[in-house]
């Protein structure tokens, strides 16, 4: 497996409260799903991978490169696309002028940013949409939206905090077709929808209260459910809920 993030010992929060501790970890290409309830730390770690936010303590590197200084960060986020769960962008720019101006902060070369920009545009399905207002995008639209931003460019580390959220279910199956589509990419896929795990990803996580209470495939995953009645619609759900459980009994 080539590693594309690697993290050893970290420990991060907000202040002197720590949301994830001793956390070691690495990541290779494929789909790596994040599941876990709100407050779980999901989103936390997207942004120490996003290296918005610098780790407590512990080591992290991304794509071979560790992170040490801002001039370090600065480096790496050309090979990261993040999309938050809420992100920020201006009403007034067009669906093509958002993506090209997220290409141009992750310093896509001139020669490449329009065709990237395009590429990306018409693989999320807003080509008819491209000279439209962001501001005029129904939620759906400017997922999509956030997505191609994520994408363009092809980094080499993609962070997708909840990106189907306000999907409808056949653009959730273009989203999942476009994920598959990915050559030499770590996708890291925070998600509540356990179905898109059971789709795509290649290994998955399950946090809570900062830590992975379990780590493995999502066939592993299933295996977890009880052999009688539990708690989901499908052996991946019940496996999910019994992990979770455990964790629950276990604090009692």
């Amino acid at each position: 497996m080539d590693t594309v993030v690697r993290v050893s010992g970290l420990t991060q929060g907000y202040g002197k409260s720590a949301v994830i501790s001793g956390l070691d970890l690495d990541i290779g290409h494929g789909v790596f799903g994040l599941l876990g309830p709100n407050g779980a730390g999901k989103t936390t770690l997207l942004r120490t991978f996003a290296t918005i936010t610098p780790p407590l303590s512990g080591t992290i590197e991304i794509v071979g490169q560790e992170v040490t200084s801002e001039r370090a960060a600065r480096l790496v986020r050309r090979q990261i696309g993040y999309l938050p769960q809420d992100f920020g962008y201006h009403p007034g720019f067009s669906v093509y002028e958002f993506v090209r101006y997220c290409a141009w902060l992750r310093e896509v070369p001139s020669a490449r940013v329009h065709e990237a920009a395009v590429r990306v545009i018409d693989q999320v399905g807003l080509s008819d949409r491209m000279k439209a207002k962001m501001k005029s995008l129904s939620g759906g639209m400017v997922r999509r939206a956030g997505i191609a931003a994520a994408l363009v460019g092809s980094p080499r580390l993609v962070l997708l905090d909840e990106p189907t959220v306000g999907l409808d279910p056949a653009q959730r199956l273009e989203f999942r077709k476009l994920i598959r589509s990915l050559n030499n990419t770590a996708v890291v896929l925070s998600t509540h929808l356990v179905e898109d795990v059971a789709a795509i990803c290649r290994e998955v996580a399950v946090m809570s209260s900062g830590e992975f209470l379990f780590q493995g495939s999502p066939r592993d995953l299933s295996a977890q459910a009880p052999s009688g009645d539990g708690v989901g619609d499908t052996p991946l759900e019940r496996g999910y809920m019994a992990v979770l459980n455990r964790r629950t009994v276990g604090e009692r």
